[in-house]
């Protein structure tokens, strides 16, 4: 009896270190505080702060100290970063996957702003007004939408974290913020750094750096 050639396995999804995922990180979601980095990054607080040290040694990241300090990229960490990032999506093969998705990500990105609108404002007799949250039934509606949406969306996340494992954090956040909101944390749509919005802007900021493009 012939044999069959067994099929390749694929490839393992690409890990990022440390050091380079909250340089990156920090990219993504701009100036912040260690528990910020530690939430979006997924790494435990004491291994950012940590990160966070090397990395200003290497005069790659500043602090600023006060009630509203925290962590950014000096001009030297914004370049090093693009140059890792853009090395890592060569040598992790990704290029095709992440191209694809964020191709899909345009056709999204002005569905999410839609939804986001629509929490903000409902629609009054004369035209629009801002959505105070007493209309059960309107907020009931969108925020089926949004977990319509969502479900679009975790197609993309899956397939980005399957080539390049860093990404797979944003479907944790995103399922997170939209669990809270569902919960009753309205804030979790679209007003807090922790909402579905601000983690959809940071995957927007992460497909844009990855890709080595600009927000137009």
């Amino acid at each position: 009896m012939t044999q069959r050639a067994s099929r390749p396995s694929p490839a393992p999804a690409h890990a990022t270190g440390d050091d380079l995922l909250v340089l990156h990180t920090l990219r993504c979601i701009g100036f912040s505080g260690v528990g910020s980095v530690a939430a979006a990054s997924g790494l435990t607080e004491p291994q950012v702060e940590s990160e966070l040290i090397d990395l200003a040694v290497a005069g790659l990241v500043t602090r600023t100290a006060g009630e509203f300090g925290g962590w950014g990229l000096t001009e030297a960490g914004r370049a090093a970063d693009a140059e890792r990032i853009a090395h890592e999506l060569t040598v992790s093969g990704a290029r095709p996957t992440v191209t694809a998705v964020y191709e899909r990500f345009l056709v999204l990105n002005p569905e999410l702003l839609d939804l986001c609108t629509a929490w903000q404002l409902r629609p009054d007799g004369e035209g629009t007004t801002l959505n105070d949250h007493t209309d059960h039934d309107y907020d009931a509606r969108v925020l089926e939408r949004f977990v319509a949406f969502d479900r679009r969306a975790e197609a993309d996340c899956a397939e980005l974290s399957d080539v390049m494992l860093r990404f797979g954090r944003y479907r944790v956040r995103l399922a997170e913020a939209l669990t809270r909101a569902r919960g009753g944390a309205l804030d979790q749509l679209t007003d807090t750094p922790s909402s579905y919005h601000s983690v959809w802007f940071h995957l927007h900021e992460d497909l844009l750096a990855t890709l080595g493009l600009t927000r137009h």
